[in-house]
């Protein structure tokens, strides 16, 4: 497939994804997967009728999962020379002398609407969108990453080529670095390298603003739920972690301070962290460039934030994630009492979690308050004895139980057994989204009618969920994980769980 170069379009393209499901281990956390989808508008002024995501460096079994559900259907993976090429494209029927599917061009200055890639959302809003929803899923990163629609080749019937110059479409590459402190989380950093390289070594790329929005989640994300109209995924100001920056490939010879071609962001991985989740957002830039370095000269000087005239066409936005899993330990506790570590990072009382270096033996001491006394270690730890040590190795869930003294006594130590005291009933919560049945056993969970039962502390429930006729299961949310339809909770506290099924 070759390629040719068209002018230049003021650009808009809404994009988002690109997956990395293998387990890189580093510090304190593994990142299980990167994920992402992308929605992508066709600014090249030109019908397209097809796509490509050229991953340098990867072999195409490093490709293990791509998206379907638009109107190209399945991909190709193909070897490139410099690694693969994943290729979504349309059917040529020769005796019409055209393809069959077509993303139409999206016109400079035209509004993007939310939601308006998606198939599903019928071919009324579909088909005269002019974008398309893409979505690959990788077992390791790419060296570099470059996105392409797909044209007729004027020169050869039923042939396409990818057009440059390439998509401006944010491709984040994830790792873990180590904590600044002992007991500190260990940190994910996510680098986006500036999309579009210069075309000239002594010049700058073509700028572009960027906005990026942050959540982080209790449980692992699949790829299908990184969608635009899905609450998972940030995009309030309230998630803002970059409010403006500007993005744009630099010279080697480019003085530091100056150097925009690779952002930054990081954060800590709280112990109840099991992804991360990022939307990053691009705009055209719009003001002045250098007419000789073709650098960004924003008006404020800084490019802290656009001003009048310098703010360009929507271009895209990433949904992506990270699933990962820091190594840490963690208390939960039923009644009243205090647990904590050997080494004083928990204290729980306040602190209850406290991340560790791969392995570590943390022993923990629980000691009831005044007019309790301590009952029994649930999850990594067992049995009634008032110490236990649990190895860190993921993130490792503890649960100790307090009850009231028999007869009044006691306090301060184990439970020296006897008296028959009852405990708190502890209440499991769960809801659906999108209209599917969540059912218990025991029995005390029917959602639809009843979505909230008590159990007494320590119960086993197995929670099933049933997706309406016609829709799927797809995941679990908040106590649970995991996208079986099936999930077994073991109740110290209470809790509440998500069945998210298809719409």
């Amino acid at each position: 497939m070759k390629r040719i170069g068209f002018p230049r379009a003021a650009a808009a393209a809404l994009l988002a994804l690109l997956a990395a499901p293998a387990a890189a281990r580093a510090q304190t956390a593994t990142i299980y997967g990167s994920l992402g989808n992308f929605d992508v508008v066709n600014n090249t002024g030109h019908d397209a009728h097809g796509f490509e995501i050229e991953l340098e460096g990867l072999q195409p079994a490093d490709v293990v999962y791509t998206f379907s559900v638009q109107r190209y259907g399945g991909s190709i993976v193909v070897p490139t020379a410099t690694g693969v090429a994943v290729r979504w494209t349309s059917a040529y029927d020769p005796s019409a002398q055209q393809f069959v599917q077509t993303t139409v061009a999206h016109a400079a200055g035209a509004p993007f609407v939310q939601g308006q890639c998606y198939q599903w959302n019928g071919p009324a809003v579909y088909q005269p969108s002019g974008c398309e929803h893409f979505g690959a899923s990788l077992s390791r990163n790419a060296v570099r990453t470059t996105y392409r629609w797909l044209v007729e080749d004027p020169a050869a019937a039923g042939a396409l080529v990818a057009i440059d110059p390439p998509m401006a479409i944010a491709a984040p590459v994830y790792y873990v670095a180590p904590a600044a402190v002992v007991g500190a989380p260990p940190v994910l950093v996510a680098e986006v390298e500036a999309p579009e390289p210069p075309e000239t070594p002594e010049v700058f790329g073509d700028a572009q603003w960027m906005k990026v929005f942050k959540s982080e989640l209790p449980r692992e994300v699949g790829l299908d739920e990184l969608l635009g109209d899905n609450p998972i995924v940030p995009q309030d100001a309230a998630h803002a972690e970059v409010a403006w920056e500007v993005v744009q490939a630099s010279p080697a010879t480019v003085n530091g301070k100056r150097n925009r071609t690779r952002s930054q962001n990081q954060g800590g991985i709280a112990p109840g962290t099991r992804s991360i989740v990022r939307r990053y957002e691009m705009y055209g830039y719009a003001g002045l460039y250098d007419p000789l370095t073709h650098e960004a000269l924003c008006a404020d000087l800084l490019c802290n934030a656009p001003l009048d005239g310098e703010l360009g066409d929507f271009i895209s936005a990433q949904m992506t994630a990270a699933n990962v899993q820091g190594d840490s330990v963690s208390v939960t506790k039923v009644g009243s009492g205090n647990v904590d570590s050997a080494d004083r990072l928990i204290a729980c009382g306040s602190k209850c979690a406290a991340s560790y270096a791969a392995g570590t033996a943390v022993t923990l001491t629980a000691k009831a308050a005044s007019g309790s006394v301590f009952s029994a270690w649930t999850g990594a730890c067992a049995g009634s004895a008032a110490t236990c040590t649990v190895t860190a190795t993921g993130n490792v869930g503890v649960g100790a139980t307090f009850v009231a003294a028999p007869n009044g006594g006691g306090g301060g130590g184990a439970a020296g057994g006897g008296g028959g005291v009852a405990t708190a009933a502890v209440t499991l919560s769960v809801s659906s989204r999108n209209k599917g049945a969540i059912t218990s056993n025991p029995a005390g969970i029917n959602c639809g009618s009843s979505c909230s039962a008590k159990f007494a502390p320590g119960t086993t429930v197995t929670l099933t969920a049933t997706p309406p006729a016609g829709l799927l299961f797809l995941s679990w949310g908040g106590a649970c994980t995991g996208t079986e339809p099936t999930c077994t909770l073991a109740l110290t506290t209470n809790a509440s769980v998500q069945a998210n099924f298809s719409k």
